[in-house]
C-alpha cells in the first residue's frame, strides 16, 4: 500500500495545452449530444417554405438539411441586440483552435463582428425614420449579417451557396427563434440565371469565391474544390412592389455582378432606394475581372451618388 502511494505521488500531472484540449474536445462532444437529442424531438418549421412559395426557386429547408457537427455556438458581444451564432471554421484542433472558442473558454462570449454592428445601427437609423421592408444578405457566410438584422424583428433574404454555411445558418435560425424572419436560398447572386462554378477550400469549405484567384487571395490557400451552385439575379426573386431597405453583399471580388443582378431593384426612387453595403476589395475585384472603378460608374448610372469607404466596405446612398 505505501509502494502503490509513493508510485502515485510521482506521476505527472496534464500540462496546461493538455487540460484545455480536453476541455475543448468535450465541449464538442457534449454540444453535439444535446443538439442530437434535442433534435430527436425537434418539430422545426418555417413558414417561409409554403407550397405556394413566390419565389422562382424554392428556400433552403433547414428541417432537411444534415445537421451540422460539432456545433460550437455563443451570443456576441456588445451589440444592441444581441444574438447567437454556430462556429463553422473551428481553427486547428486541438493544437490552435479558433480565437473564438479560446473565447468562449475563458467564459467570454464571440467577438462582436463589424459587420453585425454595422447592420444593426443602420437599421436602427432607418426605424427611427419610419421606413420598413426587409433585407437582402447576399454572401451570407454563417449569417452574422442576417441574424443581426432578424433579431431586431426585421424579415431577411440571405443567399449563401456553401453549404457547410447553410448548415450553420440552419442552427442560428433555431437558437435566435427567427424561422419566421429569415428566408435562406442555397444560391448566388448574380447578373444570370442558371449555374455557376465556385471555389472551396480545403481546410476552409465554409468559405469560398468565383474566381481560383480570388479564393486564393481571400484566404491564403493553394488548394480548392470547384463546385456548381445555381445564381439568380435579385431581379428575377425580389418584386417591385417589395419594399427593401438595406443589401448587403460580401462575395469575395463578385460584387459587380450582384449589382449588375439589381439594377431594376436600385433604380427605385430615392426614397425607396434601398441603403447599400458592399466589399469593395482591389485585389479580389481585379480577380474577377472587376474594380472599384466599374462598380462606382455603374452606381451612378443608378442614381447611387453618395458613397463612403468604411475599411473594406463601401457604403452607398441615393439623395
Amino acid at each position: 500500500m505505501a509502494s502503490a502511494w509513493k508510485k502515485d505521488k510521482n506521476q505527472k500531472l496534464l500540462s496546461p495545452k493538455t487540460l484545455i484540449s480536453l476541455l475543448v474536445l468535450s465541449i464538442i462532444f457534449l454540444s453535439s449530444l444535446f443538439f442530437f437529442f434535442s433534435n430527436s424531438s425537434l418539430q422545426y418549421s418555417n413558414p417561409n417554405l409554403s407550397i405556394n412559395s413566390p419565389y422562382p426557386i424554392p428556400p433552403f429547408d433547414c428541417f432537411k438539411c444534415p445537421q451540422s457537427k460539432p456545433i460550437i455556438a455563443n451570443v456576441v458581444e456588445n451589440l444592441k441586440y444581441p444574438f447567437v451564432y454556430s462556429l463553422a471554421d473551428l481553427g486547428n484542433l486541438p493544437e490552435k483552435p479558433h480565437k473564438n472558442i479560446v473565447r468562449l473558454l475563458k467564459g467570454k462570449p464571440f467577438r462582436k463582428p463589424d459587420i453585425s454592428a454595422t447592420i444593426q445601427e443602420v437599421l436602427d437609423s432607418m426605424r427611427a425614420s419610419g421606413k420598413n421592408g426587409i433585407v437582402v444578405d447576399v454572401g451570407a457566410n454563417v449569417g452574422m449579417a442576417s441574424f443581426a438584422a432578424a433579431v431586431m424583428g426585421f424579415k431577411v433574404l440571405a443567399f449563401e451557396p456553401v453549404f457547410e454555411n447553410l448548415q450553420r445558418i440552419c442552427d442560428g435560425i433555431w437558437f435566435n427563434r427567427v424561422a419566421s424572419l429569415v428566408t435562406v436560398f442555397e444560391a448566388a447572386a448574380s447578373d444570370r440565371t442558371g449555374d455557376i462554378t465556385f471555389h472551396k477550400l480545403v481546410g476552409r469549405l465554409d468559405n469560398s469565391a468565383v474566381s481560383e484567384v480570388g479564393a486564393r487571395l481571400a484566404f491564403k490557400s493553394n488548394k480548392e474544390i470547384a463546385v456548381q451552385v445555381k445564381s439568380i439575379p435579385l431581379d428575377k426573386l425580389i418584386p417591385p412592389s417589395q419594399p427593401v431597405l438595406l443589401i448587403k453583399i460580401d462575395v469575395q471580388g463578385w460584387e459587380y455582378h450582384v449589382l449588375k443582378g439589381a439594377k431594376k431593384l436600385l433604380s427605385r426612387k430615392p426614397a425607396e432606394a434601398p441603403y447599400i453595403i458592399y466589399e469593395e476589395d482591389e485585389r479580389l475585384l481585379t480577380a474577377s475581372n472587376s474594380s472599384s472603378k466599374e462598380i462606382r460608374d455603374f452606381l451612378k448610372s443608378v442614381g447611387y451618388s453618395k458613397c463612403s469607404q468604411h475599411g473594406t466596405d463601401a457604403h452607398c446612398t441615393k439623395e
